[in-house]
């Protein structure tokens, strides 16, 4: 009877693979490369300039082989990891050897492959200008970055000691080697070697062949700036380098990066490091339309770089068509804003506000009392407290809350084997605190890791059983993230997204290809972040 009242739903989005926008049918070939970055000598000294760019044209060796590849499978442009250039385990002064000065390409024009000499040490700069030429395709790499900064005619700015600022740096260059963008990264994760920019950037870039790509780097891809303020801009492309640590079993790289396609409504060409041993891997093109592309390195594969190529839709809403994309507006820089433009697009959900006309559906009401409340307890998932509820039959509903946020739960288990494993469903409302205070709420469907209550929210990474389910809550917020993943970080298309009146977020999906791990809504309360 649940399976049938499961499957009978009449959602107000159906996400149908291969499926694209009305009257859209422009697409382009993205690519992004999974680097498994090669790492400096092991010195107690800093590097010279000279050691760091045998290093670092070690790593440029590899960008060139993967980007000949790339152009031999057409694609139009390429996106490199975050880190991929340099590795790991610097410090402010031991990482100086590997700074280029970038300038901005919003103040000047400089393609540094045809003009080698304007700016002294730019050798990789110049590298990858020639890189983008000679192989006729977007290039986005990400490096580290420096920029003089006024500390002897005003003091009172945030210049550093030493005079000058050390961003974590994504570059972009056009298929004819010229720069076109630079972005500073926002939120850093941990880097004792970078400074935060004392304005928030708000970095685009336009191509040809699908319009404006907005720049985020691993870590902004949770925070309200720059993201959302690209969204509010109508940015729906987003080109995005990482070293991205897998943390289950809410935030796998591949999971959390379909999710915020998913949930916004957004391309993301992701281009994650390779690190066995940093726990690092998950790169992915995803789009909010069709299945993934994405890779998930399993446990035992050999530890090396991974090429993704795939067509891509244009999301794009102003691009007209090659040769008219770029006209009357260029790629731009633009300070943090706190407007929210209610004329913003997030299809994977429809939004009554903005003119949804479909019937309401068929269901019981959320948090109904025809069953008894469920026992619940509190385990730790993610440094938050979640509190829980463990499922037990094999069909039934769970209604869980953590203070006024509550999570509902329909479901039907499929267990394969003789083995039982156990899941709860867990909620969550409150402010995250390890590394920032960010402001969440979170219903999750998780396997727990062993037979005791306890194991609930620890990572697990395989599952057997299957399920059937209608997972939803009542959020504050319209930024809801939404993923399921099967075993083997496997990711799931849900087969229904909808949002209706009153903050109701729900996700359907059945007919798993693999035993659940996960199935989430992931709510970013971004006007309460404390900071």
């Amino acid at each position: 009877m649940l399976l049938s009242l499961l499957l009978s739903i009449v959602a107000v989005l159906v996400v149908t693979p291969g499926l694209t926008e009305a009257g859209s049918e422009a697409s382009y070939v993205a690519a992004v490369y999974e680097h498994r970055v090669i790492m400096k000598p092991e010195s107690a000294e800093a590097p010279s300039r000279p050691a760091a760019l045998l290093h670092l044209n070690a790593n440029l060796d590899v960008y060139e082989q993967q980007a000949a590849r790339a152009a031999q499978q057409g694609a139009q442009i390429l996106v490199f990891p975050e880190y991929g250039l340099q590795g790991f385990n610097f410090t402010r002064s031991s990482i100086s050897g590997y700074l280029e000065t970038t300038p901005d390409p919003q103040q000047e024009r400089w393609n540094p492959c045809t003009e080698p000499s304007r700016y002294n040490n730019t050798e990789v700069l110049q590298r990858l200008s020639c890189m983008a030429r000679r192989h006729r395709l977007y290039l986005v790499a990400n490096m580290p970055g420096m920029q003089p900064c006024p500390l002897q005619t005003d003091p009172s700015s945030s210049c550093p000691p030493d005079g000058r600022w050390q961003f974590n740096t994504n570059i972009v260059f056009s298929s004819d080697g010229l720069l076109v963008a630079r972005y500073h990264k926002n939120n850093l994760y941990f880097e004792k070697a970078f400074d935060t920019p004392p304005q928030t950037e708000i970095i685009t870039f336009d191509t040809p062949f699908a319009g404006r790509f907005g720049l985020l780097i691993c870590f902004d891809i949770v925070f309200h700036n720059p993201k959302i303020n690209l969204f509010e801009r109508g940015v729906r492309q987003l080109v995005y380098p990482a070293a991205w640590k897998n943390q289950l079993p809410l935030m796998a790289a591949v999971q959390f990066q379909r999710a915020v396609s998913l949930g916004a409504g957004v391309t993301i060409l992701a281009a994650n490091i390779r690190s066995d041993a940093d726990g690092m891997t998950g790169s992915g093109i995803f789009t909010p339309m069709s299945p993934p592309l994405r890779h998930h390195a399993r446990h035992g594969e050999p530890e090396e770089g991974r090429l993704l190529v795939a067509r891509v839709p244009v999301l794009d809403p102003l691009w007209v068509g090659p040769g008219e994309a770029s006209e009357g507006r260029q790629g731009g820089r633009e300070v943090k804003g706190e407007v929210w433009s209610s004329k913003t697009e997030e299809s994977g959900f429809c939004v009554e506000e903005q003119g949804c006309s479909d019937p309401p559906l068929p269901h019981p009401p959320p948090y109904s009392s025809v069953s008894p409340p469920a026992a619940t307890f509190n385990s730790s998932m993610m440094y938050d407290p979640f509190t829980f509820a463990l499922l037990g039959d094999a069909e039934g509903e769970l209604d869980v809350c953590d203070g006024s946020f509550c999570c509902h739960l329909q479901y039907r288990q499929f267990p394969q084997g003789s083995s039982k494993e156990l899941y709860a469903l867990g909620a969550f409302g409150g402010t995250h605190t390890f590394h920032g205070r960010i402001a969440l709420q979170v219903c999750a469907l998780v396997r727990c890791a062993g037979a005791e209550a306890s194991s609930c929210g620890q990572e697990v990474e395989e599952a057997e059983t299957k399920m059937d389910f209608l997972l939803e809550g009542r959020f504050g917020t319209r930024h809801v993230y939404p993923s399921v993943l099967a075993s083997g970080l496997v990711l799931e298309q849900p087969e229904r997204l909808e949002r209706t009146a009153g903050g109701r977020v729900a996700m359907t999906h059945s007919n798993m290809t693999a035993g659940l791990v996960t199935a989430c809504l992931y709510g970013r309360m971004y006007h309460l972040d404390q900071h």
